[in-house]
């Protein structure tokens, strides 16, 4: 019994993480041949539902994100056939459906070229950053759909009630269908007005992936390289615009040092704790290379390009002692300047205390705490309980580690404040 229950706990995980992996591409692909956004949606999940139960009895098949798919086109169909509300879109599913047939055995052809600029999940991108619905929504609808975020892990994200995020996410789909929103990449005329929002939620997608708000794993590189490809293809179709271009080196910079992020237990490794050997030199050459196109275009550095500044001043150093975190500091004040937030106000903290020492970040931290500005949020407590640490407060550092540790939803990243907490 306890073999068979072990099989398909395993198979239940591998269903979990090929919906992670592969549901925006299914969703975005069941848009295009239904033209319902809602309907796509429901029946990519009622596919999943059926993964739950077919996989762990019959074998994970070759091609599972195939396989999601055409169950729930086959869904889809039969959805609209019980209501009687066939149209020529029909005839698509259809022949899609026969093509998608050949792809079920194979792992190797994909039904979709993931390095295309006519992108399904780029259009699914647009679609959900429509001017029409409000930025809030815009925001919770891309994560949930494209990110393949949990309501309650875009709660803790934002720091705002589960049912709030529902609620946007409901209204945002009835908006979209009520409006009949084409489904598309929008001219280049109309790019101005959705921009803005699109490179912030491929931000907030890559940011799950960075450090994941919840789950097992400290990261979830799967969504952090879905973010950098969009962001890949944005820079492409607006090579003029130098926030993509800004987003894109930040991306990059970011990413470079997953491997080192890591140790071979999954556990997460500090900045200041990281084998730099390990970061991937070609990926911050190609972040700094996109960091001087956007600064070539003359218009001045905005948030990205500020916080891929910071970036590149770590992907340059040799260790963290090594840092010019003066510079950095400098960076972040530019930063507060243009988008004030505390949780920049934080990062500006952290930065003063390498600078100056941890008694003048723990300052700028106090008067943080004082403000109730991020009451909830995990690395506030977290930050000031190292900064305790390192003046010698070590019952202060212990309580405050352990509210950090209360607050986290990552368990791995639980275990790493637990274990500080213990070492003081």
């Amino acid at each position: 019994m306890g073999g068979a229950a072990d099989a398909a706990a395993s198979t239940r995980r591998q269903v979990e993480a090929v919906w992670r992996i592969e549901s925006a591409r299914i969703v975005a692909t069941l848009t295009r041949l239904i033209g319902d956004f809602g309907v796509a949606e429901d029946v990519a999940q009622e596919a999943f539902v059926d993964a739950l139960v077919q996989w762990p009895r019959d074998g994970v098949p070759p091609n599972p994100g195939a396989w999601l798919t055409t169950v729930a086109k086959r869904k889809a169909f039969d959805r609209r056939r019980r209501v009687e509300r066939l149209d020529d879109r029909h005839a698509t599913i259809a022949r899609s459906l026969s093509e998608q047939q050949r792809l079920d055995a194979s792992a190797d052809d994909l039904p979709w070229d993931p390095d295309q600029v006519d992108d399904d999940v780029l259009r699914l991108v647009f679609t959900a950053c429509h001017p029409i619905l409000p930025r809030e929504s815009q925001i919770a609808l891309t994560l949930r759909v494209v990110g393949g975020l949990t309501t309650e892990e875009i709660s803790r994200a934002f720091m705002v009630p589960v049912s709030t995020v529902q609620q946007r996410v409901v209204r945002a789909k009835r908006t979209i269908a009520a409006a009949d929103l084409p489904f598309e990449v929008p001219s280049r005329g109309e790019f101005g007005t959705r921009l803005a929002s699109v490179l912030n939620v491929v931000y907030l997608i890559f940011n799950e992936g960075y450090a994941a708000t919840s789950g097992p794993s400290w990261m979830r590189t799967d969504l952090a390289a879905e973010a950098i490809r969009l962001a890949r293809i944005i820079g492409a179709l607006v090579p003029d615009e130098p926030d993509a271009h800004a987003l894109l080196a930040l991306l990059e910079l970011q990413a470079s040092r997953f491997a080192a992020r890591v140790d071979a237990h999954g556990e997460p490794v500090m900045l200041a704790d990281q084998d730099r050997s390990r970061w991937d030199h070609h990926q911050i050459q190609r972040g700094r290379a996109a960091l001087a196109r956007a600064d070539a275009l003359g218009r001045g550095r905005g948030a990205y390009a500020l916080q891929a500044a910071i970036a590149e001043s770590h992907a340059i150093a040799g260790s963290a002692d090594t840092t010019d975190w003066h510079r950095i500091v400098t960076l972040y004040e530019a930063l507060r300047g243009i988008t004030p937030s505390p949780v920049v106000d934080l990062n500006h903290a952290v930065a003063v205390a390498m600078a100056d020492g941890p008694a003048a970040g723990l300052e700028l931290v106090d008067a943080l705490v004082a403000s109730g500005a991020l009451s909830g949020y995990p690395l506030l407590p977290g930050v000031r309980g190292e900064l305790l640490s390192r003046l010698g407060r070590r019952d202060e550092a212990r309580a405050e580690l352990l509210a950090a540790a209360a607050l986290t939803g990552n368990e791995q990243q639980k275990a790493v404040l637990l274990r500080k907490a213990e070492e003081c």
